[in-house]
Formats: structure tokens, sequence, C-alpha cells
């Protein structure tokens, strides 16, 4: 993709103004790329890290930030040992999803290969349709979704809603994980659980609204939705029923049923059982 956002950004014999401006962008938006990486850099605590879109289909390294951990458990109140334990059960459970379900990597792949090629296309639109649609969020208006789907075609929203679907179950999935499993491996693991939950509905005016512009609100929806419908399908059906859920393409739950967990039930357990 390169090649066609470059041509747009700078098109041959586009002359020493067009130059000019490039260069002024690259300016401003490495500033902002380094302003971003230092907001989260001291808020990240542990990562399954995994090029999803790499050509090369290595597994994964888990990741995890040390000093993060340590200042969060003090800020908690919390002895750092089972905090520690307990955050790596969350991301020891990504591992699971993508290495235990070889589908898993092509299929998230696909959806973002597919999105990346059509925002390509109109790269010359996009930061002029991102600032209205901020400037439309900031007055309130068009409430009910996401500023980032206004700059989205219908093919791209589809492909949207779909991969935030899947994301939020691998992040439900692995939070529902480290409370359930922790129970027997991490002391005190409800207080620490209800104490860093707390901690994530607990930020800054200033933190909401960089979270909102930059998209990453949406990764904290993720962990909230997806563990109520992973909790609903286990409380509704039992734990085993989870493993329906990482059978394939076609069992995974769309964005409604991740809002409406008795519609996967009905859809991919009672079918199955009928069938």
């Amino acid at each position: 993709m390169e090649g066609r956002l470059l041509d747009q950004v700078v098109p041959v014999g586009g002359g020493l103004t067009r130059a000019t401006m490039a260069l002024a962008n690259r300016w401003v938006t490495s500033q902002q790329l380094g302003f971003l990486l230092g907001f989260m850099g001291t808020r990240v605590l542990g990562q399954y890290d995994l090029a999803i879109l790499s050509a090369e289909a290595e597994d994964g390294r888990l990741l995890f930030v040390e000093e993060n951990i340590r200042g969060t458990a003090h800020a908690l109140g919390i002895p750092v040992a089972p905090f520690r334990t307990w955050i790596a059960l969350h991301e020891t459970t990504h591992a699971f999803e993508f290495e235990g379900q070889r589908w898993l990597r092509p299929y998230i792949a696909e959806r973002l290969e597919r999105q990346l090629t059509l925002f390509s296309g109109n790269a010359t639109t996009l930061g002029r349709d991102a600032i209205r649609a901020v400037g439309r969020t900031l007055r309130g208006e068009g409430r009910g979704e996401h500023w980032l789907e206004r700059l989205m075609t219908d093919e791209q929203r589809r492909l949207f809603r779909e991969t935030q679907a899947v994301m939020s179950l691998l992040e439900g999935f692995s939070d529902y994980i480290m409370d359930e499993v922790g129970r027997g491996l991490v002391p005190d693991v409800e207080k620490i659980s209800a104490r860093f939950h707390e901690r994530r509905q607990q930020r800054s005016t200033f933190e909401r609204a960089v979270l909102r512009l930059t998209g990453m609100d949406l990764k904290m929806e993720q962990y909230a939705r997806g563990e109520r419908f992973v909790r609903a399908i286990a409380e509704a059906r039992g734990r085993p029923a989870l493993s329906r859920m990482w059978e394939g393409p076609e069992t995974l739950p769309s964005a409604d049923e991740i809002e409406n967990p008795g519609h996967w039930i009905t859809r991919v357990l009672d079918a199955g059982a009928a069938a």
C-alpha cells in the first residue's frame, strides 16, 4: 500500500510546495506519534506481541513491562507478585487463543488488510474527513457510533464491526479466564480484580479525551463487552460451552451477539444440538 499512499500524498511532479507540505505533515505526525507512545507507554502492563500482518506466521511473544506492573500494584495498594501472576494469566490466554486456534490469525489479518486497502484508496481526503468527524464528536453530534466509523464506507464499517466483535471476544475471554483461573492461583484475586477494574473507570478528563480521539476507548469497551458475553454463556450453558467459540469463523459471535448472548446460544449451541 505504500506506493499508492505516497502517490497521493507526494505525487510525481508535485513541486516544491507539495514536497514542503509533505515534510511539515511528517514532522507533525512524528510529534503526535511520540506523544501517543509516551502516553500509552506508562499504561501498558503486558502484551502478547503478535505480527498479524506479517508474511511469516511466527509465534508471538509474551512481554511484560515490569516497571508499570510494580507502579500499578503500588497505586492499587496490592502485592506485586499476585498482581503480576494475574496479568500473566490474561496474556497467556491470548497465546492460547492465537496459537491454539490456527485459523484465527488469518481471519483477522484478512479483514485488516482489506480495511487498510480501502482506506489507502482515499488517503487524500482522510485527514479532512477526520477533522470534521472529530469536530462533530466534540459538539456531541452523531451519538451512537464512534467517530472513526464516520470515516468509513459501508464495506469498511462492516469489516470494522466484524473485527471489533472478534477483538471483544479475545479480550473478554482473557478477562474471564484471569478471574476464574485466578481463583485457584492468585491470593485475594477478587480484591485485585475489583480495584483494577475500578481503576479503568476512574480516568481524568484528559485521559478520556486522548483515548476517545485515538480510538483507544474502543479497546476499553472490548474488555467489558467481551467479558459480559463470555460470562453470560458460561452461566447459561456451563464452561464447556465456551469451547464452541473457537471452532472456526462460523462460530464466532457477531457484533449483535456480543450484545445479546442469547442470540449466539440460539444460533450456535441450540442449532448444533438440533442438528
